[in-house]
């Protein structure tokens, strides 16, 4: 089925093609024609009828031919010229002429780079994966000639090659494959519809995908393993950071085996530095208490609270 876009690439092919008048033509037309009309009417009586007669009548011949022979080409495009049937050049840009009736104007060919937007629609990848994929094609004919005699539509032909080689390409690949290597498909996909193309006197300047889209159930569940993924990355770098603080306090450990009073300050120092939180509560177990000879914790619980000032009393 014929996507929107390559039936209005058709129809303004067509409209195109089918201007076969002028703008300067058609007024030189229109002058001539005045001409002939006032020129006849200045000679009315002066002149024998048949003379004024071949007067119009040649004056209409000369206006209709111009009407018809003359044509201007935009400067980025040229014109198609068939004599007989027979291809006899190319004309243009700017003002040229032709023999009606003998020569036609089959197309006008548009040397711009030109702007092809296509796409793969439930197309499945290798791992039958349904995926809608939007690109653009960036493309410019090189050879007019070859573009209006090798193929009979150049523009909607390479609208198709692109859409099947890029259906080609998804068939080919994983999903994954698809997702992370956007450069590779645009590559590709440039590779295979410039080969396509240039017997067309066409080239492929670019490819770019605009976007994958694949199903919302297969996507929310990408996602939550995509969260699964980062938990566990999260719980690794915890695990590896609670080993290196077991390390660090493994190494200051070592400054207090063999010096059981600095253990004993270190101990009383923290104890104090709890206690004077105002409404702090500190919990000692009984074996640390009798480890590190805490008994005169009761003086320390009075020296924090000589330090609370009055008005918090």
């Amino acid at each position: 089925m014929e996507s929107k876009f390559i039936r209005n690439v058709i129809q303004k092919k067509q409209a195109k093609d089918n201007q076969h008048i002028s703008g300067v033509g058609a007024t030189i037309f229109g002058i001539l024609l005045i001409m002939a009309v006032l020129g006849a009417l200045a000679m009315d009586g002066r002149v024998a009828d048949l003379w004024i007669g071949l007067f119009v009548v040649g004056m209409t011949l000369v206006g209709t031919y111009t009407l018809y022979a003359l044509k201007i080409a935009s400067q980025w495009e040229k014109a198609v010229v068939l004599r007989l049937g027979k291809f006899h050049g190319l004309r243009g840009p700017g003002v040229f002429w032709i023999i009606p009736i003998v020569d036609t104007i089959p197309s006008w060919i548009d040397h711009r780079v030109m702007v092809t937007p296509f796409s793969a629609e439930k197309t499945l990848t290798k791992d039958t994966v349904p995926v809608d994929v939007d690109a653009v094609l960036f493309w410019v004919v090189w050879d007019a000639e070859k573009a209006a005699l090798e193929v009979k539509d150049y523009q909607s032909a390479i609208a198709w090659a692109a859409q099947t080689a890029l259906r080609d390409i998804i068939g080919r690949m994983m999903l994954a494959d698809i997702l992370v290597g956007r450069s590779a498909i645009d590559e590709e996909l440039q590779h295979i519809i410039d080969e396509r193309t240039t017997p067309w006197g066409v080239t492929v300047n670019s490819v770019e995908i605009r976007d994958i889209v694949i199903p919302q159930d297969l996507e929310d569940a990408m996602s939550r393993q995509a969260q699964a993924e980062r938990e566990r990355q999260a719980r690794v770098i915890l695990g590896e950071s609670e080993k290196q603080i077991a390390a660090s306090f493994a190494e200051a450990s070592q400054a207090y085996v063999n010096n059981p009073t600095a253990l004993h300050l270190r101990a009383m120092n923290m104890l104090f530095e709890g206690l004077k939180e105002k409404g702090a509560l500190v919990i000692v177990p009984s074996s640390a208490v009798d480890t590190m000879n805490l008994g005169g914790l009761s003086g320390m619980v009075s020296l924090a609270q000589n330090n609370v000032p009055k008005d918090e009393k």
